[in-house]
């Protein structure tokens, strides 16, 4: 029996490599969707985690506007003082919550 030149063993093995990965190939779709109905969470389960996030409790403010002041101004302020802020009657007001602002509204008279 006579041995392989080394030409014919690379052809070879890269005859082995291209067969193994066109097989590989073929077979990710299925490994990748086993993978993905593997993580998918069972629809039970999403419920009761939806229900959980939503009884997580959230600080929301809304920002009418603001105003600068020296100290002294703020320390002769008392009730029913008026303090003129930075928005005029009509302009967007914005909805924060947790610290970050989710949406801008309009204050309307009920």
């Amino acid at each position: 029996m006579t041995q392989p030149t080394p030409a014919q063993s690379a052809k070879s093995l890269l005859q082995e490599y291209a067969a193994e990965v066109a097989k590989t190939s073929a077979e990710a779709p299925q490994a990748a969707a086993a993978a993905l109905k593997k993580a998918a969470p069972e629809p039970a389960a999403a419920g009761a985690n939806l229900d959980m996030i939503m009884r997580i409790p959230v600080t929301v403010k809304v920002v009418l506007g603001s105003a600068t002041m020296p100290v002294a101004n703020l320390t002769k302020l008392g009730r029913g003082a008026v303090i003129s802020l930075d928005r005029r009657v009509g302009e967007p007001v914005d909805v924060v919550v947790n610290g970050r602002v989710v949406a801008r509204g309009e204050v309307v008279v009920v």
